[in-house]
């Protein structure tokens, strides 16, 4: 594929960023499962979330645009080819993932409707219904107005001139991957989709990730890619999770143990696979602290903010104290990864741990500098869970910089969840 010439013709009315349902996390649809056995009935809101002001979306992305990728989305449906490839996945060759009353809904889901507006040059994107439904709507959201912005910049450049972009892009992510071959036992995968540059982008990423990096090179969070090059998709579960399941709580009592009731379902839903703890949505040291006796038998840990380094000794620290061995423990990093910050933290954990790491935006969207300027540097861009049957939610993390919430109930939730004083750090994606 020339990706240039493909990007040179984006001059159709449409050209389609998703063209797939599964052109999704795969943590999405096994949390999507979950939500659907435990809590069909709860109401949900999502919005988006452009942490990074300076990049003015409504003033750079045509809205009519912009909502015929959106109504384009609405209008897919699962391939038999698809719904074929999520049946088959199995735990270790024994059980099926996705249940087929699941399966079954999903084969005659459509997304729902959506609400957009603009407001002080940035876009109001919100989408409210059943948790099950509007929860699949993040990652394909994120990754249109990902690409949307992406195709404003290049839309004034000369086909010559995107070939030279894209040599130069292809050759930064090589001389990245030829810096990580040589590290022994390394494990890696794309965890990209939310803010990559574009789908045909991210899918030649991983492409020279499963040449350059062989073995290593352990799979992708993207469903579509996955299928379509025979590899491993892989995922967990995420903040979204607690960050709900602590809305609809009644109390204070039934907010501190939220988090927990999370992982009890989560354990039931997939027979006791895919234990992966995620610990920082409220702050890492005090839900170890508190966690009961089963979550030390899990599988591993995926540190997401602060300073991973930190959050891998407290994890390490809290095995120990709990009488497991961490050497047969999984530590996944993910937070704002590049390759020196892979390379230092395998160094240091590797042989203390079972160590992998979840590389994301900038795998699948680092075009810093290649334009004579920042006029592609990925930037912030989430979309949350907001607020459950009316009230809002709220996320803490070991990063006050990526807290969100009303102030009040920020204030309720750290005194609830013990969370003193944190240490700020810049949220680079």
């Amino acid at each position: 594929m020339d990706i240039a010439t493909r990007v040179w013709n984006h001059k159709w009315k449409i050209d389609p960023i998703v063209r797939s349902l599964i052109d999704n996390d795969f943590y999405k649809l096994l949390m999507c499962q979950s939500v659907f056995h435990n809590k069909p009935d709860e109401t949900v809101t999502f919005s988006l979330i452009n942490r990074s002001k300076n990049v003015r979306l409504a003033e750079l992305i045509d809205e009519g645009e912009l909502r015929e990728q959106l109504d384009h989305i609405r209008s897919l449906s699962l391939s038999r080819g698809e719904s074929t490839f999520l049946r088959g996945n199995t735990f270790y060759g024994k059980r099926q993932m996705f249940h087929p009353d699941f399966m079954q809904w999903f084969e005659s889901m459509s997304l729902p409707d959506y609400q957009l507006e603009k407001h002080d040059g940035q876009y109001e994107l919100t989408f409210e219904g059943k948790w099950h439904e509007v929860m699949l709507w993040e990652i394909p959201a994120l990754a249109v107005l990902m690409e949307l912005r992406g195709r404003a910049v290049l839309n004034n450049m000369r086909k010559f001139e995107l070939q030279v972009l894209y040599a130069r892009a292809m050759t930064k992510l090589w001389e990245k991957v030829e810096k990580l071959r040589g590290i022994d036992g390394l494990r890696i995968a794309d965890f990209g989709t939310r803010r990559r540059h574009s789908y045909l982008w991210q899918d030649w990423c991983v492409q020279a990730m499963i040449e350059g990096l062989g073995d290593k090179f352990v799979g992708t969070s993207n469903c579509r890619i996955a299928m379509h090059r025979d590899i491993e998709a892989i995922g967990t579960n995420a903040h979204e999770l607690p960050m709900v399941y602590s809305a609809l709580a009644e109390d204070d009592a039934a907010l501190a143990q939220a988090p927990y009731d999370v992982l009890a379902d989560w354990h039931r839903e997939h027979d006791g696979n895919l234990r992966i703890i995620l610990p920082d949505t409220y702050g890492t040291r005090g839900f170890l602290d508190r966690a009961p006796d089963w979550l030390a038998g899990w599988t591993g840990i995926r540190i997401d903010s602060g300073d991973p380094a930190t959050g891998a000794e407290v994890a390490i620290d809290w095995w120990k104290s709990r009488g497991e061995d961490p050497r047969d423990k999984l530590i996944i990093f993910s937070d704002g990864l590049d390759v020196d910050k892979i390379i230092e933290l395998h160094s240091q954990f590797h042989g203390r741990a079972k160590v992998s790491f979840g590389w994301g935006t900038l795998l699948t969207n680092d075009f810093r500098g290649l334009t004579g300027g920042d006029a592609l540097a990925p930037f912030s861009l989430v979309c949350k869970a907001v607020a459950a049957n009316g009230r809002p939610t709220v996320k803490l993390s070991d990063n006050p910089n990526k807290a969100m919430g009303p102030a009040a109930q920020i204030e309720r939730y750290k005194r609830v969840f013990g969370v003193g004083e944190q240490e700020r750090m810049e949220v680079v994606v």
